[in-house]
């Protein structure tokens, strides 16, 4: 048997361009052995780990590029994947079709199936705003199974009378319990009657979700979603990813069947599960409730990270702002900046990260204010999403390590669109255009990382290599836009890392995962085009050809 001269039989060793997300480093070769890097360099110290008859080599030169495999700071896969299941889309739909045709037909599926509950999820707010469905005209159609629809952002719902009364937000007979803003960090939009319309935001949404059937997602369901999910992921790209909401409707259900696939050996993906807490919860007890879900982690199956909401969606008017919208509100906050000060503190005791949603500048400050205030620099706190900051607020993240994980592909709309949000009021003057910055938390020493919040993309691409190409041009392809805010975009180096190590980061396993580098896991894809050269524009159309986790090929073409 022929021996090499370093004395360790490399399993794989690959060659051609390799971007490595370690200070820009482009290298010629990596041995693999293990699951692990053992040789990263040129290919002449490469060829000494190779034992014939042993050793698989791929010689990738001149096929695109080689670079670590990709992470997704905060998406709902386990939603998105899970709708044909547990639910019904919604999505492109009108009102009149929504009526016509989508609800009928998740009240037959739920009868067929003797569902105790009827979820869905899509509509867009801006298409039903002027004529918004009601609870009566949902009644109509069905009335003696709770109905809820979640808006594609899934900060509105639209919800029947019997998901009402169940919420204890009115009678049957129609006497209101609840109205307005008597949900903590949440609005229940009142008809002309005087009786809620069927119209829920923000936390009065997630309150009414609550009484959903528990059912909805039981283990064995996602124990069938989560291989879905994993299958989607890895063809993308993806093999990190921090889901936004663990304890789908309020259980340890999708906790629970991660931990049993990953113990059996059917992970190969690195899975973050956050553990989601509502303004309108009994906060200590809830803040149990995810210190107790710590017990679900396991090899693959991350459990360490706390989800509230600070604010809802600047567009849709419930972000919390300043200056104010123009006619005078300023959003909805959940939270107080010394209730948010006070639960940092404790989470981070526990050695559990915040992952907060926040949209709004004035929610951007607050959280900021709190995690100075209450964190630990070391557990990387997080902002979620972040459509504007004020200037003062970048350092005080800098000097304090906090992460934003941000929607890069959110940086773009058509043409005509800012002077529609203008127009019509959807933001405080000034913001139209001027959100999501990107750019500046690079020139500030902040980590950002891409996520795509999926499904929940009003319109935008899901995979990296779109949001890669939308981070760098500020345009969708196809699409018929010009850049929003272009001094903020990114280069194609910064892109990458933002998808890769700063995704390690967040997820606090950059010692293992995120770069190629000597040491770590061998989590690489092989890109059929070379997206840091070949023409801007083209960024899209690069896939993996395959997709590589502790060493092992996982996905291919």
């Amino acid at each position: 048997m022929q021996q090499n001269s370093v004395n360790i039989s490399a399993d794989l060793v690959v060659y051609g361009k390799i971007f490595t997300s370690e200070n820009n480093q482009v290298v010629e070769a990596f041995a693999v052995k293990d699951g692990k890097y053992v040789y990263v360099g040129d290919k002449k110290g490469a060829e000494a780990y190779i034992e014939a008859g042993k050793t698989e080599i791929v010689d990738y030169s001149g096929n695109g590029l080689v670079m670590p495999s990709c992470g997704n700071g905060h998406a709902h896969y386990s939603i998105g994947v899970a709708l044909p299941i547990v639910g019904t889309v919604a999505i492109g739909q009108t009102p009149d079709k929504f009526l016509a045709e989508v609800v009928p037909a998740a009240v037959k599926k739920a009868r067929e199936t003797g569902a105790k509950s009827i979820f869905g999820f899509g509509w867009s707010y801006l298409t039903f705003m002027e004529n918004m469905p009601t609870r009566q005209q949902l009644d109509a159609i069905c009335s003696d199974i709770p109905i809820y629809f979640a808006d594609d952002e899934a900060h509105k719902g639209l919800a029947n009378t019997l998901a009402l009364v169940n919420a204890s937000i009115m009678k049957a007979d129609g006497t209101v319990l609840k109205k307005d803003k008597d949900i903590r960090g949440g609005e229940i939009v009142m008809g002309a009657d005087g009786t809620p319309t069927g119209l829920l935001k923000e936390q009065a949404g997630t309150y009414t979700r609550s009484f959903l059937d528990k059912d909805l997602y039981p283990v064995d369901v996602a124990k069938v979603v989560i291989p879905q999910m994993q299958e989607h992921l890895l063809a993308e790209g993806y093999t990190m990813y921090i889901d936004g909401w663990g304890n789908y409707f309020y259980t340890d259900n999708f906790f629970k069947a991660a931990q049993e696939l990953d113990q059996a050996g059917d992970m190969n993906i690195v899975l973050g599960l956050t553990y989601e807490v509502e303004s309108w919860m009994n906060v200590d007890e809830a803040l149990q409730k995810a210190v107790d879900a710590q017990k679900y982690a396991s090899t693959h199956v991350k459990t360490n990270w706390l989800k509230l909401f600070m604010d809802g969606t600047v567009e849709g008017g419930t972000g919390f702002v300043e200056p104010l919208y123009p006619d005078g509100h300023q959003g909805l906050a959940n939270w107080t900046e010394e209730e948010l000060t006070d639960i940092t503190r404790r989470t981070n005791a526990k050695g559990i990260t915040m992952h907060i949603h926040t949209m709004g500048n004035k929610a951007v400050n607050t959280v900021v204010s709190a995690y100075a205030n209450g964190g630990k620099d070391e557990l990387r706190n997080t902002l979620v999403h972040v459509r504007n900051v004020n200037a003062e607020d970048y350092q005080r993240m800098a000097d304090h390590n906090m992460y934003v994980t941000s929607g890069m592909l959110w940086h773009h709309c058509p043409t005509w669109a800012a002077d529609y949000i203008r127009e019509h009021g959807l933001t405080p003057a000034g913001q139209e255009d001027k959100s999501y910055p990107m750019k500046s938390y690079f020139d500030h020493g902040i980590h950002v990382t891409s996520h795509t919040d999926f499904p929940a993309t009003s319109g935008s691409p899901d995979e990296p290599f779109s949001v890669m190409e939308l981070a760098v041009t500020g345009v969708l392809y196809g699409e018929n836009g010009a850049p929003w805010w272009p001094e903020e975009l990114l280069t194609r180096e910064q892109a990458i890392v933002s998808l890769t190590i700063n995704v390690a980061k967040q997820m606090l396993i950059e010692n293992e995962r995120g770069s190629i580098r000597e040491g770590k896991y061998a989590d690489f894809l092989l890109v059929n085009k070379d997206v840091l050269s070949c023409p801007v524009t083209e960024i899209h159309e690069a896939k993996p050809a395959a997709t590589y986790f502790e060493g092992k090929k996982v996905y291919h073409i």
